[in-house]
């Protein structure tokens, strides 16, 4: 990366069902980092780094980071987290975006929005929040879901795998929209 650059990070979450959801829900997230993209269109630049995780409910999990059931939301903001968390884990001297296709993640996140459940998992993706603000230079944008953008669609891809507990497409036969 280089200076001034802004470096993008989609985030999407996924749910099996997602109705009447709790701690055994199948819910997932995924993480794509982005360097040479515009913001715009359906999406330019280069992967820089992708992750991917299931959403955890068991406190004693060492990746707990206070979902209380698996659903599409504590997946979009366990992404949301985790994005932060990649932040925080890097020093470069440049811009981070976060992009979503929730604006529920995005709102919650930045404190915008009252929380109504999973209270810990929000403070917790707060606390992330306030401490990257703290340092880096951090906003959030939204981004339409399932309108063909390639590192949206991507986010979405590994967040559906990590729900079904499926390894991901590798990214060179993997095309937008394929689940």
């Amino acid at each position: 990366m280089t200076e001034g650059e802004i470096t993008f990070l989609y985030v999407d979450g996924s749910c099996l069902g997602n109705v009447n959801v709790d701690s055994k829900t199948p819910a997932g997230w995924g993480l794509v980092v982005i360097v040479g993209d515009t913001g715009r269109g359906k999406g330019s630049g280069e992967l820089l780094e992708e992750r991917f995780g299931p959403v955890v409910t068991d406190l004693g999990d060492e990746d707990f980071l206070g979902a209380e059931v698996g659903s599409n939301n504590t997946g979009e903001l366990t992404a949301f987290a985790n994005a932060l968390r990649w932040i925080l884990s890097h020093e470069e001297d440049c811009e981070y975006v976060i992009r979503t296709d929730s604006t529920y993640a995005g709102n919650i996140a930045d404190g915008t929005w009252k929380a109504k459940a999973n209270l810990a998992l929000v403070e917790n993706v707060r606390v992330l929040w306030r401490e990257a603000k703290s340092i880096r230079q951090v906003s959030w944008n939204h981004v339409r879901a399932h309108r063909g953008h390639r590192w949206n669609e991507r986010a979405d891809h590994l967040a559906w795998r990590a729900c079904i507990n499926e390894t991901p497409l590798p990214l060179q036969f993997w095309k937008p929209g394929m689940r």
